[in-house]
């Protein structure tokens, strides 16, 4: 079989920026191909129906992600084919075979690809490319289903879990979430979601958690249920990656909003039910060129504490959106041009300022809520790859918001107090050296003295298993390395080791150690204060576990 996920390849091809980037952005698109409009034209090589079937599923696996869905190059080059049919199949399948320094994986001589499945690809790619259909109104509507009218759900908290201390925890090969309670740390529920979920969030009472997949389906599951369980579900689109709810005073629980891949497009929901209620292109002009891109998506969404509104990344057009919700029916939009190829980011400590990663630009915008303007564009290294970032008080700059990078072993420092540290704001102010490039996530907690970084991309197995600390009053003395796939104590595997997170205390952070879907995987808990293993949680229920979402936490932006 030719389709198989990126995240799961050997690394035997690895160059360590391009092959980190590429397990990041080339994961399966969440699109089914078999939906989109065939375009086998005469103008591109011969191709059979079935063939030209076998590599849209190859694309729609491997390329999409970097490359687009209508390949017009998204953090990869343009596929167009103005420019295949002028570079032709002998360099097309050189390409493919040998990759590039830039990034391009070299799928055929690395064995991941055949000699007949590069050329299929490369004259696939001289034909147009296959589109998927819009997803407008009618379809959201047609997707939608209330499985618990809000008339008929609990009136109480039907439960005595402590909400709070609950964690939601992506199974992302089997399309599930785990709610497990960070008390007992036992089970409570396995809840059917999307494919590949990406994010969870909660809303601003911690009632309700929103789950999107990668396929576009949002679950609203509530937690006052004496078991929690999805109580409504919507499609948005064909592929997502981003939900967030409104948590301005006043408005708290009232709307949900979903961004997707495809269309490029962000719809805004009714909060407890997800009934759509408006629906927004992004397609547009880029900010740096001013040409228009078919498909801008949307990545990073997150809630304004100081308007009602809600702060959208558009990637590939570098926009940085401000929707204000106050009134969805003549719905206002100010749209602040930052850097291309945005993606994600987190509040500084004061909830008032946005930094978000505009990765393939290697910047960081900073995005002031209150006054609604940028505030800074700041060059950092090679592919910074944030997840929400950590806020701590450094000894010698106060407050700062860190980023770790996929492409690099630097973790990047960047003043936050305009205020109390003038000379340091918007600034870089100092760069750590980590295990090496590939990394995900970067965590701290208020409450702790250690900044935890990890390395699931990273071709190196020791790395890619294991965990960087750094202790936040004593920088210079470097990282110690945390074993954390060890103290899993798995059978085979890759057991890559991904996104701290911390309990509702902060004295204690959990770690996914994430193998294939037939191999065990595991959570690993770690004493904050002693940095000695706590827990290993397994279970067969636990395929494929990567993102954890303490309820706390991510009610109240802690990181």
């Amino acid at each position: 079989m030719l389709a198989i996920s990126v995240l799961a390849m050997p690394y035997a091809f690895a160059k360590e920026v391009g092959d980190a980037e590429t397990r990041y952005e080339g994961a399966p698109s969440g699109i089914d191909p078999s939906l989109t409009e065939d375009m086998i034209d005469s103008e591109g090589p011969p191709m059979t129906v079935d063939e030209f079937k076998a590599a849209k599923q190859v694309y729609f696996e491997r390329c999409a992600g970097c490359h687009g869905v209508l390949r017009k190059g998204a953090t990869g080059k343009p596929l167009t084919t103005d420019i295949t049919r002028a570079r032709g199949s002998v360099y097309l399948k050189t390409f493919i075979t040998f990759g590039s320094p830039a990034g391009m994986p070299n799928w055929g001589s690395s064995g991941e690809m055949s000699e007949a499945e590069v050329d299929l690809m490369a004259r696939y790619l001289q034909h147009e490319p296959p589109q998927p259909p819009e997803w407008g109104m009618a379809e959201m509507r047609g997707s939608w289903k209330l499985v618990v009218a809000p008339g008929d759900r609990p009136s109480k908290k039907m439960n005595k879990y402590d909400i709070d201390n609950l964690f939601s925890v992506t199974l992302r090969d089997a399309g599930q979430v785990a709610l497990i309670d960070g008390n007992s740390k036992e089970i409570i529920n396995i809840v059917d979601t999307g494919y590949a979920v990406h994010i969870s969030r909660m809303s601003a009472s911690g009632r309700y958690l929103f789950v999107v997949g990668r396929d576009a389906r949002i679950n609203l599951i509530d937690m006052w249920m004496e078991k929690p369980d999805t109580v409504a579900e919507i499609k948005v689109g064909m592929e997502a990656r981003s939900v967030e709810t409104s948590k301005y005073k006043g408005f708290e629980d009232k709307y949900a909003i979903a961004g997707s891949y495809w269309p490029p497009q962000y719809v805004i929901m009714d909060g407890d039910t997800l009934e759509p209620q408006t629906i927004v292109s992004t397609r547009g002009m880029t900010t740096d060129t001013k040409e228009f891109h078919p498909e801008p998506r949307v990545a990073a969404i997150v809630a304004s504490h100081e308007h009602p509104e809600f702060i959208v990344n558009v990637k590939e057009t570098g926009k940085i959106l401000l929707v204000n919700y106050e009134d969805i029916e003549s719905l206002t939009v100010t749209t602040i041009p930052a850097a291309r190829f945005l993606h994600d980011g987190g509040w500084d400590s004061t909830h008032r300022y946005f930094l978000t990663a505009a990765n393939k630009s290697d910047k960081v915008a900073v995005v002031d809520s209150k006054e609604r303007k940028l505030t800074a564009l700041i060059d950092v290294d090679k592919i910074p790859h944030p997840g929400r970032g950590a806020n701590f008080v450094h000894a010698k700059f106060g407050p700062v918001w860190a980023t770790s990078a996929l492409g690099n072993d630097k973790i990047t420092l960047i003043g936050t107090d305009p205020v109390g540290h003038p000379d340091s704001a918007w600034k870089v102010v100092e760069v750590l050296k980590g295990q090496g490039g590939g990394s995900l996530f970067i965590k701290t907690h208020p409450k702790s003295k250690n900044l935890y970084v990890d390395t699931p991309l990273n071709p190196g197995e020791k790395i890619s298993q294991s965990i960087a600390v750094f202790n936040t009053d004593n920088l210079d003395k470097g990282y110690k390395v945390l074993p954390i796939a060890d103290w899993a104590d798995l059978g085979e595997g890759p057991k890559r080791v991904v996104q701290p997170e911390y309990n509702k205390a902060g004295d204690e952070v959990w770690f996914s150690v994430w193998s294939g879907k037939e191999q065990e995987s595991a959570l690993v808990i770690v004493d904050d204060k002693t940095l000695k293993l706590k827990k290993v949680i397994k279970n067969n229920l636990l395929v494929t576990p990567t993102g954890k979402f303490n309820v706390y936490n991510t009610v109240n932006d802690i990181y």
